[in-house]
């Protein structure tokens, strides 16, 4: 089970309300969950079925359930099966597949859904060539995964060279 508390004027406790809580309260619905992820006024969770699920502010789809209303409880990210990991940043949110597939939606102003666009996405895109990945950690505007092989790819803004790549130059795709 997941149990959340603070702040809810999006719903992002995911107990069906906006009420703030000073105490933790069940996240409703979700049994068999094994990671959770919170963003900027909402969280996912990972099942052990290797679903996903989304609820609180879903400005840009960062719910990735194929709308951008807003959830007082978990919606099912649309199309994701067989995750392996999760991760939310700032207004977007990634995950990686059993098959090293990665997949992203939300904002994607800067390129972090690493997709070769800058288009915002209310469900998950294949985020392009990347393969083997076992891990994604989502930031503000920049994402990275963790390749099998051990090497590590990153992608979206690179103001202060957050890509690691030795340029300053944003990548819409993995480098």
């Amino acid at each position: 089970t997941v149990w959340a508390w603070g702040y809810n004027g999006y719903g992002h406790l995911g107990d069906g309300t906006t009420t703030d809580r000073l105490t933790p309260v069940q996240v409703i619905g979700l049994t068999n969950v094994i990671a959770v992820a919170a963003g900027n006024s909402f969280s996912l969770a990972l099942k052990n079925d290797g679903t996903v699920w989304a609820w609180g502010v879903n400005f840009y789809g960062t719910l990735g359930d194929g709308t951008n209303t807003d959830s007082t409880s978990p919606v099912q990210v649309s199309g994701l099966t067989n995750v392996v990991s999760i991760s939310c940043g700032s207004g977007y949110a990634a995950a990686v597949k059993s098959d090293g597939t990665g997949w992203a939606w939300g904002d994607n102003y800067l390129g972090q859904l690493g997709d070769g666009t800058t288009t915002a996405s209310n469900v998950p895109v294949q985020i392009s060539g990347l393969a083997g990945a076992t891990e994604i950690s989502a930031a503000n505007f920049h994402t990275v995964a963790l390749i099998s092989d051990g090497t590590v790819k990153a992608w979206g803004d690179n103001y202060f060279g957050l890509l690691g790549d030795n340029t300053y130059t944003s990548s819409l795709t993995p480098v």
